[in-house]
């Protein structure tokens, strides 16, 4: 879009149900607080929203393990995340929470106009049921064994042990989280979202419209959603936490709205606080065409703000997201982070490590956001180590930025008499011209890269432009051109002059870096406007790339250091710190586990995890066949599950498989498959399923079929 008339800009609200890592701050938080600082200096009309999600079965599995109420847990992590975002720098005009009247309000009256107009269907399904605790079970409060893995406490929506998304009705044995019983299946009336009705439109929109400007991770798994057909969706859930439906619905008593319904719309319910708290009208922000909506998150985030959320904003009669930059996945020390597996550094950690010890804080705030910027996951998965946050701080930010700042701070005190000195065009030589070049050029390219949603690009642009002063500065030696003398021991009036121009471009530089570095560290941009004597109104957007930003003859203030050094005995003491914290959290046989893990692990394979070595007499017990699907059907009353007919040359099996939500049934008759042919036969919804297809999850969560590569017949064995 361009020239629009105002931004509303968004970053993925975080589940209120523990505290949050680095790298949720490098996926959707970081990259947003770049972006409207950036705005904010255009002097656009921009409103950055955010909030804690604090409905959905992760609230209350939570309040169980710290044996309190849902309430309690929210207002204690609601409390812990919005104070760890402000301690960084994240500059939200409003961070809400999804628990207040008003974003109830909106949800229901969100509901009840997508209901009132058809767009919803009422559908009757069976679920599971605890009998003793009288209630319906939400798939994670299912846990039973894991199909691929046996992990006997894998949860009915994923095996956390293995990876394997699942469905609870393909949990071995499966069981309550409340009561510890085996539940039953009970029929339940539920709303749905038929996003199947909608594949044109996103084909259309996102596929045709946004192919040329949006990511091509976003765009891959976008296309990888609608081309194997999307299903309806249930809207509403048997709970009691969470938004509940009207009062005067019929059936929906007892029911509130999905946390993936509910929590996108805390967007426009944290909007309509913010307009009322600064007394604005919140509508033009979601209904003004000329409104520029983006929402950052992260990867798994993708298909809810890409494909639900626009659907139900089309519905709504709302505007729709302009662009969803998304990023992948920020790894720590070589493993995935994981707070549950004491694998993570948590935002709040950091703040108590680093920013509470220092004076102000703001030095280490910078150097966070500055590494994470660095090695954002911007187009693939990156990894944060503690010696590269080190090299990172010492190289760039105190050798090349910091040390720039510092040197030409110095040289003025002690060349210029601390003043701003004037620049004399008749000396102005090449070198001049093209430090003068590259300002204006560096302000052109943060401008393109910021606007494309190329952060780390932009901050390399920023840092660059350092390390060319530095140099241009090294070229000029105005500590050597000082020694030029009189008999006054004074420089001669020649050299004083190129010892001006030298240092009048460097403080130039100075205060152009200040604007161009305020998006990303913009407590260093506060301390360098201080030691310039200037407002902050100087690092308005409009400034960059001029040359007289300080005036001739101003005094300027003593130096002070940006950024400090970080020691070899902080990052040994981190690294001690994470490894102390996930053994602590890892029981006996799992940390065995691990261990084997860790000693079979295949260089070559590209990060994924190995698993715990076996015999080879292991392996030869499985039978592996490929097989051609013949016929393929949903299971009535089960949104994951497909009823499949495998030929494998000498019988044809029914073999019931958790696919449904990846594959159109009609479009996977004919494929080729490799099936696990001598697993126990297990009954799902009634129907006898009688082996096992091997599937393979690719990088953007799509699953992919394991087959050969040419046809091969039916019944082949597969070792």
């Amino acid at each position: 879009m361009t020239n629009p008339k105002r931004y509303l800009i968004t970053s993925a609200l975080p589940y209120a149900n523990g505290p949050k890592h680095i790298g949720h701050l490098a996926g959707a938080y970081l990259p947003a607080d770049i972006y409207v600082r950036y705005l904010r200096a255009q002097k656009k009309d921009v409103v950055y929203v955010c909030g804690s999600d604090e409905h959905g079965a992760a609230i209350t599995i939570q309040a169980m393990k710290e044996n309190t109420t849902p309430r309690a847990i929210v207002d204690k992590y609601h409390a812990m995340l919005k104070s760890n975002m402000a301690d960084l720098g994240i500059s939200f005009d409003i961070y809400h929470r999804t628990s207040e009247p008003i974003h109830h309000e909106t949800a229901q009256e969100f509901f009840t106009a997508l209901n009132n107009a058809g767009e919803l269907e009422q559908k009757e399904t069976e679920q599971y049921y605890d009998e003793e605790a009288k209630t319906f079970l939400a798939d994670r409060y299912i846990v039973g064994t894991c199909p691929v893995c046996s992990n006997e406490n894998a949860y009915g929506d994923q095996c956390e042990k293995c990876g394997t998304s699942l469905s609870p009705e393909q949990l071995i044995n499966p069981r309550s989280t409340l009561s510890g019983n085996a539940p039953i299946r009970k029929s339940t009336t539920h709303w749905y979202l038929p996003l199947n009705k909608h594949e044109d439109f996103l084909r259309e929109w996102i596929l045709k419209e946004h192919k040329d400007d949006w990511k091509t991770n976003v765009l891959g798994q976008c296309k990888g959603w609608i081309e194997a057909g999307l299903q309806p969706r249930a809207v509403t859930r048997d709970l009691d936490w969470g938004v509940a439906l009207p009062p005067a619905l019929a059936g929906g008593q007892g029911k509130v709205l999905y946390v993936w319904f509910d929590a996108p719309i805390g967007y426009i319910s944290a909007t309509k606080q913010w307009a009322i708290d600064n007394d604005k009208d919140w509508k033009p922000y979601w209904q003004d065409k000329d409104t520029k909506l983006v929402h950052f998150i992260g990867k798994d985030n993708i298909v809810f703000h890409c494909i639900i959320f626009p659907v139900m904003l089309k519905l709504h009669g709302n505007i729709l997201p302009d662009n969803v930059p998304s990023n992948e996945f920020m790894n720590l020390e070589g493993d995935k982070m994981s707070t549950s597996r004491g694998w993570s550094i948590e935002m709040e950690d950091y703040i108590n490590d680093f920013v509470k010890k220092e004076n102000g804080g703001g030095q280490m705030v910078d150097a966070l956001r500055y590494y994470l910027t660095n090695i954002a996951p911007e187009t693939k998965d990156s990894e944060f180590t503690w010696k590269g946050f080190q090299e990172a701080v010492n190289s760039d930010m105190v050798g090349k930025f910091g040390n720039f700042v510092n040197r030409t701070f110095v040289l003025m005190h002690k060349l210029c008499n601390g003043k701003v000195p004037a620049f004399h065009n008749e000396l102005k030589d090449a070198e001049d011209d093209a430090m003068i070049a590259a300002i204006a050029n560096a302000k052109k390219a943060v401008e393109d890269a910021i606007e494309g949603y190329r952060f780390r690009d932009a901050l390399f642009e920023v840092i660059m432009l350092s390390d060319a002063a530095n140099k241009y500065m090294q070229k000029k030696e105005p500590w050597i051109v000082a020694k030029q003398t009189g008999e006054d021991g004074k420089p001669t009036a020649d050299a004083q002059k190129l010892i001006d121009n030298c240092l009048h471009i460097c403080l130039q530089t100075t205060a152009n870096l200040a604007i161009l570095i305020n998006p990303f560290l913009p407590f260093a941009a506060k301390k360098m406007c201080y030691m310039m004597k200037v407002v902050e109104k100087m690092l308005d957007w409009e400034n960059a790339g001029k040359m007289n930003l300080l005036s001739v003859g101003y005094s300027l203030r003593a130096p002070e250091l940006l950024f400090r050094k970080i020691e070899d005995a902080e990052v040994e003491e981190q690294i001690q710190k994470l490894k102390v914290k996930s053994e602590a959290l890892k029981q006996p046989e799992v940390a065995k586990e691990t261990e084997k893990k860790e000693s079979s692990q295949n260089p070559s394979s590209g990060g994924g995890e190995a698993k715990a070595e076996i015999q080879f007499d292991d392996f030869a017990k499985i039978d592996l066949k490929v097989g051609t699907i013949v016929s393929a059907e949903k299971v009535e009353k089960a949104d994951k599950l497909l009823k499949l007919q495998v030929d494998l040359g000498f019988e044809t099996r029914t073999i019931v498989s958790g696919i449904a939500l990846h594959f159109e049934p009609a479009a996977i008759v004919g494929k080729q498959v490799t099936v696990v042919t001598n697993l126990a036969p297990r009954k799902m919804r009634g129907i006898e399923s009688n082996g096992m297809i091997l599937m393979a999850e690719d990088a953007d969560g799509k699953l992919k079929f394991v087959n050969p590569d040419d046809a091969v017949q039916n019944g082949s064995g597969v070792s």
